[in-house]
């Protein structure tokens, strides 16, 4: 199982957006795919159709309680995605982890890579707190969505820095498998200036496919579907399929064999 981190600490730049819609691509090629929601408010687990009722087990109990991953994961109407939700729960655990030994090491403890999945995505918060650092502690590589306007590169570079010192002290082996730029506008001349930016600052880094603004991937968390579910044809689940071909032609052969 390939474990793949989706952060970035500036909110609002399509994290969940991409991390339901990239699972629900895995998935439609026929990988088994398992989603962690790491980020207390919830957005993931709502936007996939898992009602705050239906979460009797979450990434808290991961977290806190060190449950394992088949007591806490739940299937979800998409055939070959299971999702690990998250519950209010998981906004105290911040503070939690703390005081806990190893409190960076929990959710690797437990996102072990002899799941029964092919892939695991973790959503991770706006925040480079505790839960993303266990996320980048327990990833394999990192997938990093950003938003195309003007505060784009500042805040990359300080998550670039932030995966260096978790390189350092806690992952040697994380690595960063790609840049997706989100909420692109070809209208808008600032996009076209932002793209052109990261591309000549993170040559070979940045995903060929873009993913644009699209109605249609606003509209669908609120009918508890993802956008390649909710209306498989628009642009937005065009590009998050084409997104998904390409982050597989980046794994290596061995995790593609598998």
């Amino acid at each position: 199982m390939i474990r793949i981190a989706i952060a970035n600490q500036k909110g609002g730049v399509g994290k969940t957006t991409t991390a339901i819609n990239m699972a629900t691509a895995l998935a439609a090629t026929g990988w088994k795919v398992l989603l962690v929601d790491l980020d207390p408010q919830g957005n993931a687990s709502t936007g996939i159709g898992i009602s705050s009722a239906d979460r009797d087990r979450s990434s808290y109990d991961l977290l806190i309680e060190e449950e394992c991953v088949a007591d806490c994961a739940q299937a979800t109407r998409i055939p070959g995605l299971d999702i690990v939700p998250a519950t209010v729960d998981l906004s105290g655990a911040e503070v939690e982890l703390v005081a806990v030994e190893n409190r960076t090491d929990r959710l690797s403890a437990v996102l072990t890579p002899d799941l029964p999945y092919d892939v695991c995505l973790i959503d991770c918060p706006p925040s480079l707190g505790l839960l993303t650092l266990n996320a980048l502690s327990a990833a394999d590589t990192l997938l990093v969505p950003l938003q195309c306007e003007f505060f784009a590169l500042e805040g990359l570079s300080q998550l670039l820095q932030t995966v260096e010192r978790v390189q350092q002290r806690f992952n040697a082996g994380l690595g960063i498998i790609g840049v997706v730029l989100t909420m692109f506008d070809r209208r808008n001349r600032l996009t076209d200036l932002v793209a052109e930016d990261v591309r000549s600052c993170l040559d070979g880094v940045v995903f060929d496919t873009v993913i644009p603004r699209n109605v249609r991937l606003s509209e669908a968390p609120s009918h508890g579907l993802p956008a390649l579910i909710y209306d498989h044809n628009c642009a937005g689940s065009r590009a998050y399929m084409a997104l998904a071909r390409e982050l597989i032609g980046r794994l290596p052969e061995e995790r593609k064999a598998a």
